[in-house]
């Protein structure tokens, strides 16, 4: 059975393999999707440490979407459609809120937090995911999301640490003057 909401086509979740199967699309279209979204970010800012950190968050987005190409393989099931609405959301809303910051470093700091709130989505995502898997049995999809997982909280502290070194090298400035 399949019904219209807003122009989306949705299907009726049933079983707890579906639940998986549906969030385990969700995941793979947010890794592809994110791969935008992180080069976007990345051009909207001047740090060029803050570019290179983004740039190399979206190569390992092809990474995670090869481990979950593998994720379906292992489970014996195919992607199904996604909606993505919520990063398109995010996107609009950064892209407003960014154009109405004038200064650069505020402007960097605002990128920064935007970029490490998007992963923290993502890792909530992907805890549910391992779970799942483990429960299902599914324990080589379990080592696959996990290294997902774990890619995913290493650049929320590498973003946390850039966003600490831009505080630091902006308020430096600001007390030099």
């Amino acid at each position: 059975m399949i019904t219209m909401q807003r122009e989306e086509m949705t299907m009726p979740i049933k079983s707890p393999k579906e639940l998986f199967v549906r969030m385990l699309s969700d995941a793979r279209h947010h890794a592809e999707r994110a791969t935008k979204i992180y080069e976007e970010l990345g051009q909207a800012t001047q740090d060029p440490a803050i570019q290179e950190a983004l740039q190399s968050r979206a190569f390992i987005q092809e990474k995670t979407v090869k481990s979950l190409d593998r994720c379906f393989q292992l489970i014996g099931e195919k992607p199904i459609a996604s909606n993505g609405r919520l990063q398109e959301v995010f996107l609009e809303d950064f892209r407003r809120e960014l154009a109405e910051i004038q200064a650069p470093a505020a402007k960097a700091l605002f990128i920064l937090i935007k970029a490490n709130h998007l992963m923290h989505l993502r890792i909530a995502e992907y805890v549910a995911l391992v779970a799942m898997a483990d429960v299902s049995g599914h324990f080589g999809v379990g080592v696959l999301l996990e290294s997902c997982l774990a890619d995913k909280m290493a650049f929320t502290e590498r973003t946390r640490r850039l966003i600490r070194r831009t505080i630091e090298s902006k308020h430096a400035v600001k007390l030099a003057a």
